[in-house]
């Protein structure tokens, strides 16, 4: 890989192969192109008119990680060389007039939406109520989202107490054919700039007049860990350290780690043998390409010698199974599980919407972030390039086959429906705190119950909605199955509505 070098051309779905495995719909596939800072349409969110200009402003402080980075600071101006590349760019700094690259997700033209300290994009509501209520932000604190079920509109979140407002801004065209931007018809706006200085001058009907914008977690992640790494993502094993062991799974371990001095990291180390090196590499093409805000960024590798090294994002508080095991994650309570679930099943949606099919959906492979809120989807795709003879059912397997379909278990049907079954069980993992499913039943126990049409009972202190959307996915009939969306709908549903202690058996998760 690190002698093909793919700079200055662009990107082609035709570039990596497809999964052709059984249950993959290969006709109506849609391969995603690389996330870049204009993904607005790609992703469902508003697209946002640029200016002409090339002048950016930075949006976060960036430190140089490589020779060739530009340093600068929040606020600081940007003239833009050239954009050619998707996710770094090379730009000159009109404050010193230095050259380099900068994460092209670090800046904004001067004077967009983007620009603001109270945009935020496409973020769930869930996660904008996370951050509103947190300490630092007092009363009329606010943001600017995407709208989730409208592609054209935006949504306006206010923090008014320990709750959150939320109002559909819309965009639509006046008698004249100008657009204009609007909570209610009585004032309308040229710009979404010029609602958020009304509303911060009067509350005009809002529940409360905006103070100020809600502080941000942090800056970004970057798509890649730099600008050589994005095209030629093979780095060398010595721009690793290993600092500590994160956790251990049958395939390997992982551990916390840096890339060259600069970049927290985490490092998954494959026991030798565990799979083909030229498989995982062509599988782990399409990996990268997936990007979405709740699926693990796959940065790097290491696959010139054994152990095969995965350099991923890092999420500090390991896997979901663990945390949910732990005395922190038994405390939670049943929204906090329900915003995961969420999360999950919004990440699951975005590899539905691609063709992509996870394969290995379990609590195992969820990961929890520093700031315990956040989860993401981890090892989409991994299952498919493990080895057979360490991947297949039998006595003391390391098959997951209380987490498998029936139709991927009995004829390889592997889909987007039989992930949706896997979400399922997970549902079970999230409400009992990490108990493995089926308790007291062995792996041949529950493929002769499944196959006569057994499903597990409701565990104690589920609530009966919850149930209802178990047994909705272990549908016999993998198209009876809902999707991701509709599963991600249904949650938000319960989480909004706040679903009341009495409908879990003793009232003890609220």
């Amino acid at each position: 890989m690190g002698g093909r070098s793919s700079k200055n051309r662009s990107w082609e779905p035709s570039s990596f192969q497809q999964d052709l495995s059984p249950g993959y719909n290969n006709e109506h596939s849609s391969i995603p192109r690389p996330l870049t800072p204009n993904v607005f349409k790609q992703q469902g969110v508003p697209e946002i008119e640029r200016p002409p200009s090339i002048l950016y402003v930075a949006v976060y402080d960036y430190e140089p990680r490589t020779p060739g980075d530009l340093l600068f600071k929040k606020g600081d101006h940007l003239e833009i060389i050239d954009n050619n590349h998707t996710d770094w760019w090379r730009a000159r700094s009109r404050t010193n007039q230095m050259e380099g690259y900068v994460p092209a997700n670090y800046v904004a033209p001067v004077r967009s939406i983007e620009a603001e300290p109270w945009y935020f994009g496409s973020i769930l509501r869930v996660d904008a109520e996370n951050l509103l209520l947190r300490s630092r932000n007092q009363d009329g604190s606010f943001l600017v989202r995407a709208s989730e079920s409208r592609y054209s509109d935006y949504a306006l979140s206010i923090r008014l107490g320990v709750e959150v407002k939320h109002y559909r801004i819309k965009q639509e065209k006046d008698d004249i054919g100008n657009k204009v931007f609007f909570i209610s018809r009585r004032k309308t706006c040229v710009t979404l700039q010029e609602l958020i200085n009304h509303y911060s001058n009067n509350n005009d009907g809002l529940a409360t007049r905006l103070t100020k914008p809600c502080l941000k977690a942090g800056a970004p992640l970057t798509a890649t860990l730099s600008y050589n790494t994005q095209d030629d993502w093979e780095i060398p094993r010595s721009s690793l350290k290993f600092e500590r062991q994160l956790g251990q799974g049958q395939f390997g371990k992982v551990h916390q780690g840096l890339w060259n001095g600069t970049v927290p990291v985490a490092i998954k180390s494959l026991i030798p043998g565990t799979m083909d090196p030229h498989e995982f590499i062509a599988e782990a093409q399409i990996m990268k390409k997936l990007q979405h805000e709740k699926l693990i960024k796959l940065y790097a590798v290491c696959t010139t010698e054994e152990p095969i090294y995965i350099v991923t994002e890092l999420m500090k508080n390991g896997s979901l199974l663990d945390y949910l095991k732990s005395s922190k994650g038994r405390q939670a309570k049943l929204p906090k599980l329900n915003d995961f679930a969420v999360q999950i099943a919004w990440g699951m949606s975005y590899l539905e919407k691609m063709n992509y099919i996870h394969r290995d959906l379990a609590a195992r492979n969820v990961l929890v972030g520093q700031k315990e809120t956040v989860v993401k989807i981890a090892d989409f795709g991994l299952a498919r390039v493990i080895k057979e003879e360490e991947y297949e059912a039998r006595a003391g397997a390391k098959f997951p086959l209380k987490w498998t379909a029936p139709e991927a278990i009995n004829y390889g049907k592997f889909s987007t429906k039989s992930d949706v079954w896997s979400f399922g069980i997970l549902l079970t993992e999230l409400i009992t705190y990490g108990q493995t499913p089926y308790p007291g039943m062995s792996n041949n126990d529950v493929l002769l119950m499944i196959e006569m049409n057994y499903r597990m009972p409701i565990p104690a202190k589920c609530p009966q909605s919850w149930y209802d959307i178990m047994l909705k996915t272990w549908e016999s009939d993998p198209m009876r199955r809902p999707t991701f969306k509709n599963l991600r709908s249904t949650l938000e549903e319960l989480l909004f509505n706040g679903q009341k202690s009495s409908e879990s058996s003793d009232g003890s998760l609220t």
